[in-house]
């Protein structure tokens, strides 16, 4: 059922936009209709065939840091959507020192897209960003209508927290670029697929002119 059609046939009730809490957004943008989200990012890549994926990382990380550094540039909020990776009594915090451990596979990933004072993150126990998680309520908050969706792994968390935004009927960019699975036929597949089911626009990210998309974010 479309989420849309569901609260205006009256089966669904919308979402409100909390009230606001300095707690909460700190330095960052109070209202952020474009809001960069990198899935996953936060990640030690110690798990079973990532040698191909390891081996495009370096590409990957710079694209994804420089489309982070525009979004800055451009005053459009930036969230760190990262799987708990069964931690239960660990914090995002120590997820991030975890990663930057020696020896770790993503130690040079997590050192070149590590956490600003300014960005907000979420944590979350399955593959999609919205599963059981505070990203809907926070994206809310933000008064977001559009999402760029990056991040591990493309074919994966990517592609279902993507899903689950378009359930949710945001306008939804992957560039293709800033996302990565561990074989690149199974990434370029999801990307396929993401455009064609998911209408997303998976033009790579020096080609999303940012200012001009959050000028024209639907009202």
């Amino acid at each position: 059922m479309n989420r849309l059609w569901a609260v205006k046939a009256g089966f669904e009730k919308p979402l409100k936009k909390p009230a606001n809490n300095s707690d909460l957004h700190g330095n960052a943008p109070d209202n952020s209709p474009v809001v960069l989200l990198l899935v996953d990012v936060i990640n030690d890549l110690e798990f079973p065939d990532n040698r191909e994926l390891i081996k495009n990382l370096a590409a990957f990380g710079r694209n994804l840091f420089k489309l982070k550094k525009r979004a800055q540039r451009a005053g459009i909020a930036i969230v760190y959507v990262n799987d708990n990776f069964g931690r239960w009594r660990s914090d995002f915090n120590r997820q991030v020192e975890h990663c930057l451990e020696e020896g770790v596979c993503g130690a040079p990933l997590t050192r070149l897209l590590k956490p600003e004072k300014e960005d907000y993150f979420v944590l979350k126990p399955k593959h999609s960003g919205f599963f059981s998680s505070t990203l809907e309520t926070l994206l809310v908050y933000l008064q977001a209508k559009i999402l760029i969706i990056t991040g591990i792994a493309g074919d994966r968390c990517v592609l279902f927290t993507a899903s689950d935004a378009f359930l949710r009927d945001y306008q939804i960019f992957v560039p293709s670029d800033c996302t990565i699975s561990n074989h690149v036929k199974d990434n370029r597949e999801a990307l396929k697929l993401m455009r064609r089911v998911l209408k997303a626009d998976t033009r790579p990210a020096a080609k999303i002119d940012l200012a001009r998309l959050k000028k024209h974010a639907p009202g």
